[in-house]
This record gives C-alpha cells, structure tokens and sequence, in this order.
C-alpha cells in the first residue's frame, strides 16, 4: 500500500500543480491583457492577445525528486492546438510502482478554450483510458473511461461555462498574463468533474537555479476554497521574460514535498 501511495504522489502531484497554470484576465482597446484583481465577481478565459508568441516545437523535461528519491521523468509539449504530456516512474519508485501516463490537450489557439483532454494512464496494476470533451453549446463537460484491466466503462457529465482551460492547457495560459508583482488572476478548470474556480496569486519575483540552468522567475500560487487548497500548498515558477517558461513546479503537502525541477529544453529540429 506505502509503494501505490509514493506512485501516485508523485504523477497525480503533475496534476494538482498544473492546474495552478490559468488565470482570469481583460482586454483593454489596444488588445493588451490586463491584470484583474481577486475581487472581480465573474471569473472566466480570454483569447491570447494578437503579440503573444505560443511555444510551440518545445518540450519542457523535468525530475520529479520526492525526499532522497528522483521518482521520475515528467515531459510538456506544446504544438499548434495541442498539448501533449508524459509521466513515466524510474529507478527505486518504478520498481515499487511503475507509472506510464500520456496525456493530450487539444485547445483552440484563437481563444485558449480547451476543446478535450485524453488520457492513458497505467499505474501499478491499474489502466485506464479517458477522454473529456468539453460541449459549449450545451454547456457540458463529459468523462468517458474505460478500465481496461477490469473492462468496465462509465460516463459522467457536468455543467462549465463559456470556456475553461485544462490541467495542461493551463500551465500555458498562465504564462501569457501579465504577473504583476501582487497581483491576482481567477480561472476555471474542469477536469471531467466538477469546474473548479482558481485564484493564482503572484507571491514573488526571485532567482532560481535549476539543472536547465539559472532563471529570474515569478513565482506564483494558486488557492481554492475547495479541497485541493485542504490538502496542501502549490507553486509554479516561471522565467521572467517573454518566454515564460515553467522552470519549477512544487506541492507541500502533508506528506511532504515534491518538486519538479525543469532538466532541459528540448528544441524540434
């Protein structure tokens, strides 16, 4: 039981930390993105401005290191309309508990709306695909998974608003806001359940040294009033020039900590 617990610490922690990366911004009349505060009564996702650069043909890899342990290799990329993501456990953890997920996003470049999100995940003895489809016009999100050990299926729809991000699509969206020092940003996330509505809160500006490399970086938190901010304390650490780059992401917990530590940049050539 102590082995599948570290296991999903480790790859469902990519999940809790990612869906920190969105934020509820405006745009003013010259197209520009400007902060909304925490107090704002609606919270929704607007469209990328016409300036902003996606980082698309990049993949992001990182450690994921729990205690004296690196549980891990995590990897994002981010082509045009998709998100795409792995997990895979190596070492001492693989050996208690083998984890090979892939994840993919598609969203729609023009407004940031996540469109679906399809999973493979195959975690110690359990298998599942899922697919999450998000129906604007009927205001609806649906889960369809299968089981593959057990051959069962099932599906569960919910309401969401105009538009949402994902737990992938987000850690991109969020790049894009302008993180003012202090500044806050809400968002809504759905991940086949209930939407969640996020508050990412800009704590600080500081430098950060990871194997990728020494970064300035804006570090930012998300809070809920839902369990997620029950169970612990999240942060994402991005550079802090246009590029954006996630260079750090870490959850406390009561457990403990896990960091995922950005290792390289791998560049489609």
């Amino acid at each position: 039981m102590r082995s599948q617990r570290l296991g999903r610490i480790l790859f469902a922690a990519l999940l809790l930390i990612s869906a920190a990366a969105s934020s509820f911004t405006q745009t003013n009349d010259n197209g520009d993105r400007v902060s909304t505060s925490s107090n704002s009564s609606s919270s929704g996702i607007q469209p990328p401005p016409p300036t902003y650069q996606f980082p698309y043909d990049e993949t992001y890899v990182y450690a994921a290191d729990w205690r004296i342990w690196t549980g891990g290799t995590v990897t994002i990329t981010m082509t045009p309309g998709t998100v795409s993501a792995t997990a895979d456990s190596i070492g001492f953890v693989s050996l208690l508990y083998p984890v090979h997920d892939k994840f993919k996003s598609i969203f729609d470049p023009k407004t940031y709306c996540s469109q679906s999100i399809n999973k493979h995940t195959e975690e110690g003895f359990h298998a599942r695909d899922t697919l999450i489809t998000f129906n604007y016009g009927l205001r609806k999100s649906v889960l369809d998974e299968t089981n593959l050990k057990k051959k069962e299926t099932k599906r569960v729809e919910n309401d969401i608003p105009g538009c949402v991000t994902d737990v992938l699509t987000g850690i991109y969206y969020v790049g894009s806001l302008p993180l003012q020092s202090g500044g806050s940003y809400k968002f809504p996330i759905n991940d086949g359940n209930k939407t969640v509505e996020v508050e990412a809160k800009v704590e600080a500006r500081e430098t950060v040294k990871v194997p990728a490399g020494t970064f300035k970086t804006v570090r930012v938190s998300p809070v809920t009033s839902g369990t997620l901010n029950s169970r612990g304390k999240l942060w994402i650490w991005y550079s802090d020039d246009s590029r954006r780059i996630p260079v750090q992401m870490r959850g406390r917990f009561l457990w403990g900590t896990i960091t995922f530590q950005l290792q390289r940049i791998d560049k489609k050539q």
